[in-house]
């Protein structure tokens, strides 16, 4: 009994009076009309683009006009879709041209371009029949349906009673069966509707790759503010105040050289520690994001990180200008993480350091060599792996060569091209 109930409950759903019904008619004759004349316009452009291509002059008139209409139209199908159906289509992502000669080569390779140019031919033919079969199949509903009425007052010899009967249940099947069609050329229309007059899935992934990239951006140069901004605090506040106390220090154990033992011993030891203290604040500092890389760039801060390297190290940079900030603050860190690793863990006897671009100028390479005994994994300690991860942060690439017994190669590329 339930079955049957279900089945009542959707042909009622689809019934001739519901606002469904309605709906998908008014989509599908619209669209006939839209289609047979928005096609029609495109057809009409592509021709004459055709014939007048030996112009070359008036041509590229008619085939600006054809590209602009092609993008009109798909917008205005798209607000078909959202004003009947309630279906809102994205449109896809545009691109910008220089010129007027790089649009003309960019749009006709354009994938969009072609996608709905497709659609424009499926809504001239499709679209155009079904407007046509569902016009029909409710006017043809309508006019059987009420037959006992025109039959007896337009006809001189009144069909018999039959004859109107069956005519009547004729049209009462047609205009239950119109908003069956209606509906079935709507959900085509949608279909061919998204296909082709939004973002291809192809497009669609490289835009969601692209959203992503630009917040992993975000959030890398997010990172290297905030690392500036500490840097900026713990240098104008905690570092002075311990070069005060530590100059205070000095002064008494310098004032006071007749204090008894205990006291100077005590000032003595305040001073050593308060030294201490201030060169591993230093250290703290510079390893979170150094000044002199904002003031003075990558070569300064590097010649700065290999000054201080336990194993002697030679450092060459090449580079015409100034990388991005994000790729300076990620080439600085490799180098100095590299030179840690090689300074705790490679018994080498000396490094060298070698930064430039690459060919085509649009990688920052970093190259790390030593002579030392080799076997660096990323898997075997944090320092390596906490490396390949800051490259990737930027969408670089780290390669290692470290067989047994050395020597140690490492490559990093970044990207900094515009």
């Amino acid at each position: 009994m339930s079955s049957y109930r279900a089945v009542a409950a959707e042909l009622l759903r689809h019934a001739p009076w519901s606002a469904r019904a309605w709906q998908a008619t008014a989509h599908v004759l619209v669209g006939g009309v839209v289609g047979v004349v928005t096609g029609g316009v495109v057809f009409a452009l592509a021709l004459a683009t055709a014939v007048l291509a030996v112009t070359v002059v008036f041509a590229l008139g008619t085939v600006f006009a054809l590209y602009a209409c092609v993008y009109a139209f798909a917008a205005l199908q798209r607000s078909r879709f959202e004003v009947f159906l309630g279906e809102r289509i994205p449109a896809p992502a545009t691109h910008p041209y220089d010129g007027w000669s790089q649009r003309l080569v960019g749009e006709a390779r354009s994938e969009a371009l072609w996608r709905h140019l497709a659609y424009h031919i499926f809504a001239l033919v499709v679209g155009g029949a079904g407007a046509i079969v569902v016009a029909l199949t409710w006017a043809g509903g309508l006019l059987l349906a009420t037959a006992p009425l025109h039959g007896w007052l337009l006809a001189d010899d009144p069909a018999g009673p039959l004859a109107l009967a069956g005519a009547t249940v004729a049209g009462l099947v047609l205009v239950f069966a119109a908003p069956w069609l209606a509906r079935g050329f709507a959900a085509v229309d949608l279909l061919a509707g998204r296909a082709l007059l939004g973002p291809s899935s192809r497009a669609e992934l490289a835009l969601r790759v692209a959203s992503l990239a630009r917040s992993r951006a975000d959030l890398v140069a997010a990172a290297d503010a905030e690392r500036r901004r500490i840097e900026r605090d713990l240098h104008d506040g905690m570092q002075q105040r311990l070069v005060s106390l530590a100059m205070n220090l000095g002064l008494a154990r310098a004032s006071f050289p007749d204090a008894p033992d205990p006291l100077r011993e005590a000032i003595a030891r305040s001073h050593d520690d308060a030294k201490l203290a201030l060169s591993e604040l230093r250290d703290v500092v510079r390893g979170l994001y150094p000044a002199v890389l904002d003031n003075l760039g990558l070569d300064a801060a590097l010649s700065g990180v290999v000054a201080r390297s336990p194993v002697p190290a030679r450092l060459r940079v090449d580079l015409p200008e100034r990388p991005p900030v994000a790729i300076e603050a990620v080439a600085y860190f490799v180098v100095s993480e590299a030179l840690a690793n090689v300074a705790k863990h490679s018994f080498a006897s000396r490094v060298e350091v070698t930064v430039q671009l690459t060919e085509g100028g649009d990688k920052l390479r970093v190259v790390v060599a030593d002579d030392g005994r080799g076997g660096a994994r990323p898997e075997r300690g944090t320092g390596l792996r906490g490396l390949a991860q800051r490259v990737a942060s930027v969408d670089g690439t780290l390669d290692i060569d470290s067989p047994d017994g050395g020597p140690t190669t490492i490559v990093v590329e970044l990207p900094c091209g515009s």
